[in-house]
């Protein structure tokens, strides 16, 4: 076990390694994809600022590019310093941004700096792969975890900038409310959310026009309504969409029509059921394990689940193997979690698996789903008081 521990500090102790598994995966792979033109989501991103300025509806098919864009308008914003340079070289800064944004929520995190550097180690692969998509999700994670550490900090001010811009972007960030009770300052918190709600709002307005910008929020309303039902529709052959507990369940057990309220509702009252113990609310142990859930309720119970979506999720798993005593048990399930997520939708598995099993199952899910459960249980039966301190672990 002590060999197992020294491995793991060891492992965790190289600083470099962290830095290129991290940064240069995602940008080889940025490189990759653009070099063969396959590039499209950027191409969609990039067209949000262009329809903005123009005045163009930005939930309408386009042929520069194929699918639609999904996001809110105030993404016009945030795509903008990348949109108005060459693609190439958009393209890349965007990716490698992204990684920075979520790089630097992992650094605030309460971890000492070796478990740090492991998540960052355990998690590079699943933001290569978003990376592979030019994806906005790491941004997204970000905020989530942003939105914790703000609050914990007593920043409530700038978590609520945070929550909210991701709620106006990509709905998402609401989630961020999950921390609601760990806040000290909660009428700070309403007002400062009510604050940024309004900034974020207006910002997309700096590009276009205040008649154009709630236009485009109405639209978005309806485009999300739309994507919805599209996502639930596996008997039409749509399978890389709604990689969630939903979709898992209907295409395992041939439930196509399942109505998704059969598995959101009884997750919704799990989730409030953690807060029981709030009594524990200072405690790092149980707030992490909150967190861990929020960002895996994020993308289990959400229909628009990518295979690209579990870097909002699997650094989750990463942080609850960090507050884990060692154990075989703990090593194996990772293990699991590791292969079963990350890798499932990688060439590591082979062409056969993927084709028949995880991808028309949305297999991906599953791992996820069984950390998320065992997550629960943890919490209400308050498992994590037993366990080690924050940073007593794997530290020299």
């Amino acid at each position: 076990m002590s060999n197992k521990r020294f491995t793991l500090a060891w492992l965790g102790g190289k600083e470099w390694l962290v830095l290129l598994l991290w940064f240069g995966l995602s940008a080889i792979v940025g490189l990759k994809e653009f070099m063969v033109d396959n590039h499209n989501n950027y191409t969609i991103f990039k067209h949000v600022y262009l329809h903005t300025i123009h005045g163009q509806t930005l939930y309408g098919p386009y042929p520069e590019y194929f699918d639609v864009n999904n996001y809110g308008v105030l993404f016009s914003v945030l795509i903008a310093p990348f949109a108005i340079l060459p693609d190439w070289l958009g393209s890349i800064l965007w990716v490698l941004t992204n990684a920075a944004v979520l790089f630097l929520a992992i650094r605030q995190l309460p971890l000492n700096r070796i478990q740090q550097n492991l998540v960052i180690i355990f998690a590079s692969h699943e933001l290569m792969a978003a990376s592979s998509y030019f994806q906005f999700n790491p941004i997204v994670a970000a905020c989530i975890i942003f939105g914790y550490t703000m609050m914990r900090k007593e920043k409530d001010f700038w978590a609520a900038c945070f929550i909210m811009f991701a709620t106006l972007t990509k709905v998402y960030g609401i989630v961020g409310l999950a921390f609601f009770f760990f806040s000290r300052h909660k009428l700070k918190l309403i007002g400062s959310m009510v604050l940024w709600g309004a900034v974020w709002f207006a910002a997309p307005m700096v590009l276009s026009s205040p008649q154009f910008v709630v236009r485009m929020y109405v639209e978005w309303y309806n485009a999300l309504v739309v994507k919805n039902v599209q996502n639930a529709q596996i008997d039409k052959g749509i399978v890389l969409q709604d990689i969630s507990a939903m979709g898992f369940i209907k295409r395992t057990f041939r439930l196509p029509y399942m109505s998704n309220l059969v598995v959101i509702g009884p997750a919704m009252v799990l989730f409030a059921a953690q807060y029981i113990w709030l009594r524990y609310k200072d405690d790092v142990r149980y707030q992490l394990l909150i967190l861990s859930s929020t960002l895996l309720f994020t993308v289990l119970y959400s229909s628009s689940s990518e295979s690209p979506t579990y870097i909002i999720a699997f650094p989750a798993a990463c942080i609850w193997f960090m507050l884990q005593p060692r154990s075989t048990a703990a090593n194996i399930f990772f293990v699991y979690l590791l292969i079963g997520t990350s890798f499932s939708h990688s060439d590591l598995v082979t062409s056969w698996v993927k084709k028949n099993l995880v991808v028309p199952y949305a297999a991906k899910a599953m791992p996820s789903l069984m950390l998320w459960l065992l997550i629960v249980y943890q919490i209400l039966t308050r498992r994590f008081l037993r366990w080690p301190q924050v940073g007593a672990q794997f530290s020299h």
